[in-house]
């Protein structure tokens, strides 16, 4: 039977925690799948890992690069082999929920839509064991309520939710759409070129992703006080809001206005305080005078109470 879903599997030094991710594939209540399991050079058993896969199951392919090439090109690598009618992404490091996959294409069979997005919660360590929490109010503003066949002009807090694998997507989205290599936040700027060109997309509330927070501090939005991440981080804020304010989605440049504000600007202004480089103060002055000259910005009106309210 010809699957209908690739899933682009990336990772790198992930040994310890690509074993979960797999085990959540082999779980899923629809079965007709495969995936590319791409190790990106890594230098601990995460191939070992992959290959084991491979060798024990036949959905699972193994394709590997000798020297780190990013998680953008492993994507991008990923897309090139697609020959299924869907396409998602999972990384590594995270889990999939039993029912992900036949929620995805259930809406996509019901709706006719190009692509679809679930929401997600972080996975934490406790006591050496990593538990899901709760959907965080952004993500719930961006899936909730269901949504099938709408747009951006319809829903603009859909922008939110900009990580690639929260998605399925009928693969021809992917044609002449790749991602960004050799930075990171990778997947910012594509999720909202994917809002703005598609005809129709579908939201559902339904948690697809455990998306891990990993207790040795590695996860790379744990790494926002080292100024290459930083300004990959800004660059990618930045250009997603190019994005659709060149696309014309005023409403939806608000509402990412209005997160920025409110979520991702006052960590960043703590670590500020403390930061030994001055220079990390002025390319956040830099990113806010620009947020500041958008015509956009006279509408914003970020919710303190939305702050409050993230479990980060």
């Amino acid at each position: 039977m010809h699957p209908l879903v690739t899933l682009i599997v990336p990772g790198r030094d992930v040994g310890t925690y690509a074993p979960a991710a797999i085990a959540s594939l082999r779980a899923q209540s629809e079965t007709r799948w495969r995936a590319l399991l791409i190790d990106d050079g890594s230098v601990d058993d995460t191939r070992a890992v992959f290959a084991d896969a491979a060798a024990s199951d036949p959905r699972f392919q193994l394709l590997h690069h000798v020297e780190a090439r990013g998680l953008g090109a492993a994507r991008n690598i990923g897309l090139d082999r697609v020959d299924t009618p869907f396409t998602g992404f999972l990384d590594a490091d995270d889990e999939l929920t039993p029912d992900a996959l036949a929620l995805w294409l259930g809406a996509l069979e019901e709706s006719g839509s190009d692509f679809v997005a679930g929401a997600y919660v972080r996975s934490r360590a406790a006591s050496g064991v990593y538990a899901p929490g709760r959907v965080q109010p952004w993500v719930a503003r961006a899936t909730t309520p269901r949504r099938l066949g709408t747009t951006l002009a319809e829903h603009p807090h859909a922008s939110a939710n900009i990580v690639a694998w929260s998605k399925l997507s009928r693969t021809e989205v992917w044609d002449g759409l790749r991602f960004p290599e050799n930075v990171a936040y990778e997947d910012q700027i594509v999720a909202q070129q994917m809002y703005t060109r598609v005809r129709a997309f579908d939201v559902i509330p339904d948690v697809v992703v455990h998306w891990r927070l990993r207790a040795d501090g590695t996860s790379i939005t744990q790494g926002r006080d080292r100024m290459p991440v930083l300004r990959d981080y800004i660059a990618a804020l930045r250009g997603g809001i190019r994005v659709l304010h060149d696309a014309g989605h005023s409403a939806a440049v608000v509402a990412r206005l209005d997160l920025i504000l409110a979520m991702d600007l006052p960590p960043l202004r703590r670590i500020a305080e403390a930061h030994p480089d001055p220079a990390y103060t002025a390319e956040l002055d830099a990113f806010e005078a620009d947020l500041r000259a958008l015509p956009e910005f006279a509408d914003a009106h970020p919710d303190p109470a939305l702050a409050a309210a993230l479990a980060w």
